[in-house]
């Protein structure tokens, strides 16, 4: 997921990208999708009305609120926009006027106490166009322009209140907020819905809890962190009790571009009445988000305390804490069932009324599962469990050496534990030479804290194979992977040892995990990006669809949608053989329409005669801490047909020349020239290009400006991208809006150029 700028191309591309007809900035400006960086509060209890406030850009005229799930009703109240520097001179300029006429009159007036010749000095301003609103907002701006701790960030700078109303039937759980304007419609933000009452931090409760307490648990407590800011709030507890407290932020702004380590890092501790320090926690295991579990010793008031592992904050730093005496998992065994079969899950960790539970997978087809304990009132937080089609057998100790070892007669999956620091597995089976054989961990993608690793030896000890992470692009939440996996084809007859441990020598009944043993299982998931598209009525706009391949899959992947609405079509879509990735172009209808429409896009190969069909995940990409990027998952990829949406591919212009047969063919270890036609328009500053999504080795060196258009160069490394890698390419234009000042400047997109056809050629 690279993507390269090129800074210094001129503005004849933004009018050209944005029509025939050129735009003065406000109105260009105001073509930009929504963007959303938080909800506050971000969940509410079922039955209840909650007022939230969401965060963002270019929330200008929200006319639609979209819920997934049922049993949530929205109405939209007031959006708030700041000021930028160029808006606040000038409303400086509009004040001074008026004082030095008043003081000519010998008149004085203070706009802050409102003292003074206030009301006839504001009537003179409400004449240039200066209203109290305006006032309010110049007054916020200069105090955010004096915090010097303050993180200003254009992404996260307007917002829009909220009503949300939540139906007493309404099931808990997450639930994903999008908004709707005229220019397009969001990125989704997460918005959980509770079965415990809801209490709002009351500031200030920095140096005490203050007013921002919990008369009786079961509660979830909301609050945000700014800059230094740390957050408490009292509660009582019995003797005996056993509490939970469970906080939820980065599981609600996953990723945060402009921050390292890339999400709000927070902190939990408990003291009790004396303020002496009881528990602590910042994370839970491999998550950043801190779960404590406490046994209250005596009756009291007890505090809790949040805030940021190193006192940074923002008005994306969220955060939710659900404390009580709930039911919790903390780990079950085994991790996962055979298909067709049902059995006994062990379940451990808090305020759990059972030790064991039942699972029927007689007519669960191969997948991935939730399970939950039900406790006394509440259920309890769900963790993943799978279901596969081999045969399965769990592991007996003492198997820690190659005299010990489990036979194992693949194809199979073993459910075995790292039962102590230091403990290792080992496994033995029998292969031929030339034989092919997957062996492969599943721990840390069922919520296993295990950090695996897997060596292959032969019968004398000979190391064959190692291996300790393997990246899943699947796993768009995760930042280190941490199972393993490896390909082996056998050099000779013989027995062979499967070894397995925990890189860090942890261990303990929580480590559990489930080793495959089999020939290769060759599949594919699926990942589209973005999952919110607008679109001009009758325009085709780029789609990225990635293409996670298991077990050395490696076929062409036929791309379609599923039960389309009328007027949608994907074209002869497809991700070529031996790539990850490919450009589709989206046609959607040629009348647009309020309400926005979801979609479903599929992937199909022919496996052995058999057709295999693939549904495409929606995703965003999104960016970590300046660096890195990640597809993380959405429910519902959303398209909005507006003739209010910034232009895309349909209308972004043509090639001067057709390339050979259509395709680009770049030299491998050499560069091709690629010409687009531009009308010659005014020039405007600060506007670049990016090639979005390439392929590895595949770049973009240098934009040309001639008088007739654009010349890119693009290339191709000798190294990495080898003949006969094809797909498309993407070229993406932005510019920066200098009416955004100098410290927030905003960054506009102007449109997309037509997905380019490619293939890497000999030289």
């Amino acid at each position: 997921m690279r993507r390269q700028r090129l800074p210094g191309l001129t503005a004849s591309a933004l009018l050209w990208l944005a029509g025939a007809v050129a735009l003065p900035l406000p109105a260009a400006q105001a073509q930009n999708e929504p963007h959303l960086g938080y909800i506050y509060p971000a969940g509410g209890q079922i039955g209840t009305m909650v007022r939230v406030t969401v965060g963002g850009q270019y929330l200008t005229d929200t006319a639609q609120v979209l819920v997934t799930g049922e049993g949530i009703e929205a109405t939209i109240g007031k959006h708030k926009k700041p000021l930028n520097e160029g808006q606040a001179s000038q409303v400086r300029t509009k004040i001074d006027l008026v004082r030095d006429k008043f003081k000519a009159e010998g008149k004085e007036f203070n706009l802050r106490t409102r003292s003074g010749a206030y009301d006839e000095a504001l009537a003179s301003l409400q004449e240039l166009g200066v209203t109290e609103e305006t006032l309010t907002l110049l007054d916020e701006f200069e105090q955010q322009q004096n915090d010097v701790k303050r993180q200003l960030n254009p992404a996260i700078e307007e917002t829009v209140i909220l009503d949300l109303k939540i139906d007493a039937a309404a099931a808990a759980g997450r639930r994903e907020v999008r908004l709707r304007t005229a220019a397009g419609v969001s990125n989704p933000i997460a918005f959980h819905v509770g079965m415990h009452p809801e209490f709002l931090e009351q500031e200030p409760n920095d140096a005490q809890a203050g007013e921002s307490v919990a008369p009786s648990l079961p509660a979830v407590l909301n609050g945000q962190i700014l800059p230094g800011d740390v957050d408490r709030f009292r509660f009582t507890a019995r003797k005996g009790e056993k509490l939970v407290l469970v906080v939820l932020a980065r599981q609600l702004v996953p990723y945060l571009a402009d921050a390292v380590p890339g999400w709000f890092q927070a902190t939990l501790a408990l003291y009790d009445a004396d303020r002496r320090e009881v528990a602590f926690a910042d994370d839970y295991r491999f998550h950043p988000d801190p779960v404590l579990f406490y046994r209250v010793p005596q009756d009291g008031t007890y505090e809790l305390e949040i805030r940021d592992s190193i006192y940074r904050g923002r008005e994306d730093f969220v955060y939710r804490i659900t404390v009580g005496e709930l039911p919790f998992l903390t780990h079950v065994f085994p991790l996962g069932i055979q298909t067709g079969q049902s059995g006994t899950v062990e379940v451990y960790g808090w305020n759990l009324p059972v030790e064991t539970i039942s699972f029927d997978a007689t007519d669960k087809p191969p997948g991935r599962y939730l399970i939950s304990v039900e406790g006394r009132q509440f259920a309890s937080n769900q963790v993943p469990f799978t279901v596969d089609a081999l045969p399965e057998l769990r592991e007996q100790e003492p198997n820690n050496d190659l005299a010990s070892a489990l036979l194992l007669k693949p194809p199979i999956i073993v459910n075995g534990r790292i039962d102590q620091p230091g403990d290792w597995d080992v496994y033995r089976f029998d292969g031929r030479a030339g034989g092919q054989v997957i062996v492969e961990v599943l721990a840390r993608r069922l919520e296993s804290p295990m950090d695996s690793v897997l060596m292959v030896t032969d019968a004398d000890g000979r190391q064959l194979m190692f291996n300790d992470d393997c990246d899943d692009l699947a796993s768009g939440l995760t930042t280190h992977h941490a199972d393993s996996q490896l390909h082996l084809t056998l050099p000779a007859d013989g027995s062979f040892f499967i070894h397995v441990g925990d890189t860090q020598n942890k261990g303990g009944p929580e480590y559990a995990y489930r080793l495959r043993v089999s020939a290769r299982r060759p599949d594919f998931e699926l990942r589209v990006v973005p999952s919110a598209i607008s679109a001009r009525p009758g325009s085709a706009v780029p789609v990225t669809v990635h293409a996670a391949r298991r077990d050395g899959f490696d076929q062409d992947i036929r791309l379609s949608l599923k039960d389309p609405p009328a007027g949608f079509t994907l074209g002869e879509a497809s991700i070529p053989a031996g790539q990850s990735e490919a450009q589709v172009n989206l046609k959607v209808p040629a009348e647009a329409r309020d309400e926005p429409y979801v979609l479903q896009l599929e992937g199909r190969v022919d496996v052995r005669g058999r057709e295999v069909v693939r549904a495409g995940v929606p995703a965003d990409n999104m960016m970590q801490a300046f660096a890195y990027f990640h597809l993380v998952p959405a429910e519902d990829l959303v398209v909005y047909v507006t003739s209010k949406a910034a232009p895309h591919a349909a209308v972004a212009g043509k090639p001067a020349a057709k390339p050979p047969a259509n395709v680009l063919q770049i030299p491998a270890g050499g560069m091709v020239r690629y010409p687009l036609t531009i009308p010659n328009r005014t020039s405007m500053e600060g506007v670049s290009v990016e090639l979005s999504e390439a392929p590895a080795g595949v770049s973009l060196v240098r934009v040309i400006r001639n008088p007739g258009g654009l010349v890119m160069l693009i290339s191709a490394d000798a190294e990495i991208a080898k003949p006969g890698l094809q797909g498309s390419l993407t070229l993406n234009v932005f510019a920066e809006d200098p009416a955004g000042g100098s410290r927030a400047k905003r960054r506009i997109s102007l449109g997309t150029f037509p997905p380019v056809p490619f293939e890497v050629v000999e030289r």
